[in-house]
């Protein structure tokens, strides 16, 4: 992940650096909402599979896909090295983004796993 110290722009210094906003550059927090994005996709799905290969069905579907998020925020975070500021503008990037797109993959695979394995 690409922190806002990475991006090589150097801050003004002022007389009162108690106003100084912290500066983030677009293209690394571009960089690292991606990742959010891939890992979220790419963990639903191999969450969605083990769900339905090991034939979870309704609410305990549902409760593995939130285990499974939380699981990767915290990865995220510690991967972050739970200084989230240093690399995202709030903690809502990291916790909530990329959420529903990953629970429609999930919900896919889920499915698809389940049926595999348990109907035919």
């Amino acid at each position: 992940m690409a922190g806002h110290e990475d991006s090589g722009a150097s801050k003004k210094k002022t007389a009162d650096s108690s106003n100084d906003l912290p500066t983030f550059n677009a293209e690394n927090l571009q960089n690292n909402m991606k990742i959010i994005y891939y890992s979220r996709t790419f963990l639903s799905i191999i969450g969605g599979v083990i769900a339905g290969i090991l034939g979870y069905t309704g609410l305990t579907g549902f409760v593995f896909y939130f285990l499974i998020m939380a699981i990767t925020s915290l990865g995220l975070a510690a991967k972050a090295k739970f200084s989230i500021h240093s690399y995202f503008d709030c903690w809502n990037r990291l916790l909530l983004d990329g959420f529903l797109g990953g629970l429609l993959s999930y919900v896919l695979f889920w499915t698809f796993a389940y049926d595999i394995v348990h109907i035919f």
